[in-house]
């Protein structure tokens, strides 16, 4: 028997042999008294004879680091291969359990001079356990998480004297409320179901055919309806697969090629090309694919859809008909994790829209678009005075009755702007605007300042104006909004 297979049964070994008449003047005790008297060693490396690859290195390594219970011969030997002998085991085994005993003295001494601190520990230990047991029991589902963000916004429009019947030239108080139920089955799927309220009305915030279109502005005439149900799971390494009932064009591509994000006018979320990344929600499908590259490395990604958002609900048209409103969008892009880059192609048929023109923007019977975009968009590495920088065009090939259009951006955007946390911004551009005539060529300008008051609060004062705009008569118009986000 090999020493270390000896050692793991040295203490049954030596109670089993107990009886038998073996005395001390019956053995050669030389090698015992050598092995006796030897000093503990402190490091295997003091051993001539152990290497790394001798297969019960790792336990021999760990007895003397940790227990410092091994002794060897004078000569700087342990003779691993060589026979144990009864009395040998014995002192091994002695000296072991004398360091264990050193131990369990030292762990009463401790715990006698930390026993109040122990106690409360204890305590608070018992108590987390009883919540924990009161939250499994209580939780709605152990697949389902739920994701909130509510919006309150305090905005105004001036000078919209111009338009008939109505009169928004006041102040008003308005809410968007969303709540995600986010299910995972297996860790890497995703089943989300969103429910959305909002009293927005469509002049001048909460339409999509307002260039002064809020990002965050439902029109639910404060009702709830359910605005996503969607499915999106892994293929692969490499690829997701997304398919809905209610399911937005611009959520499932790999990513919207802009680093500018204020969240307050729509126009500006949509790295300039509105008409490419019109936010076309209804029923359909997608997928994306990334680059599998090491982490930090830029990766090459593409991303295409089909959403239809006229017939999807609609048994008489149906998704798959030109009534339908057929969005199909298809990117093809590099992502680095300071900068992006992006071009991007999507065909519309009639009943989809262009998004926030200074034109109507609804494709009517017999009329389609191919719209086409290429973004780019640069962050610093370290924040500070120098600001992010998004470029955007887009441009919409009309077919039918609908007109050509063009559109295009520019934004700047300093993160930690003067306390960390916060962040500060200024973009401008020119809204989808036809080529026919210079009556509908609109500048849009966007100027904000983002408070993050805690990680789940913050406020945002923006101010913005447009020239040309459609919805005043013509007139050059501005406004300005104080956003308050709760997100849990």
């Amino acid at each position: 028997m090999k020493f270390f297979q000896q050692l793991l049964v040295a203490p049954a070994a030596l109670g089993l042999l107990a009886p038998v008449a073996a005395t001390a003047s019956e053995l050669n005790m030389d090698g015992v008294n050598q092995y006796a008297s030897q000093e503990q060693v402190t490091s295997i490396s003091q051993f001539s004879d152990v290497q790394p690859t001798d297969w019960a290195y790792q336990a021999l390594s760990n007895l003397i680091e940790r227990y410092g219970c091994v002794a060897g011969y004078p000569d700087g030997t342990y003779r691993g291969q060589k026979a144990m002998t009864r009395f040998e085991a014995a002192a091994l085994l002695n000296a072991c359990l004398d360091r264990v005993t050193e131990v369990t003295d030292e762990l009463k001494r401790l715990m006698a001079e930390f026993e109040k601190e122990l106690a409360i520990l204890k305590g608070r230990v018992d108590g987390l356990e009883a919540k924990v047991g009161e939250l499994e029991a209580t939780q709605f589902s152990t697949t389902t998480k739920l994701k909130g963000e509510a919006s309150m916004i305090l905005g105004g429009m001036p000078d919209f004297d111009n338009v008939e019947d109505s009169d928004p030239d006041n102040t008003t108080f308005n809410y968007d409320v969303r709540l995600s139920f986010d299910t995972s089955f297996s860790g890497k799927d995703l089943l989300r179901t969103r429910l959305r309220a909002g009293n927005f009305s469509s002049l001048p915030f909460g339409s999509s055919s307002q260039i002064f279109a809020l990002d965050k502005a439902a029109t639910t005439a404060d009702s709830v309806r359910i605005d996503r149900l969607f499915y999106t799971f892994p293929v692969g390494d490499s690829v997701k697969l997304t398919v809905g009932a209610l399911v937005r064009n611009t959520e499932i591509i790999s990513f919207i090629p802009s680093a500018y994000k204020s969240n307050i006018l729509d126009y500006f979320q949509l790295a300039g090309a509105s008409g490419t990344y019109n936010k076309a929600t209804g029923s359909g499908f997608g997928f994306t694919w990334n680059q599998k590259v090491d982490k930090g490395r830029p990766y090459a990604t593409f991303s295409a859809n089909y959403i239809s958002s006229s017939g999807f609900a609609d048994s008489s048209i149906g998704m798959f008909t030109e009534e339908g409103g057929i969005n199909a969008l298809a990117q093809l892009g590099v992502k680095a994790p300071n900068w992006g880059a992006a071009v991007a192609y999507r065909y519309g048929s009639e009943n989809s829209r262009i998004r926030v023109p200074n034109f109507s923007g609804t494709l009517l019977s017999g009329d389609s678009t191919n719209s086409v975009a290429v973004n780019a968009y640069w962050e610093p590495t370290d924040t500070g005075w120098i600001p992010s920088i998004s470029l955007g065009y887009g441009y919409n090939d009309g077919g039918g009755g609908f007109p050509d259009s063009q559109s295009w951006m520019v934004g700047f955007q300093w993160d930690d702007a003067f306390v960390k946390g916060n962040a500060a911004g200024f973009a401008f551009g020119m809204p989808p605007f036809t080529d026919q005539s210079e009556d509908d060529e609109a500048w849009l300008y966007e100027i904000f300042y983002k408070f993050q008051v805690t990680d789940n609060i913050s406020i945002t004062p923006s101010l913005f104006y447009g020239s040309n705009v459609a919805s005043n008569g013509g007139d050059d118009a501005w406004g300005g909004v104080i956003q308050t986000t709760f997100k849990f």
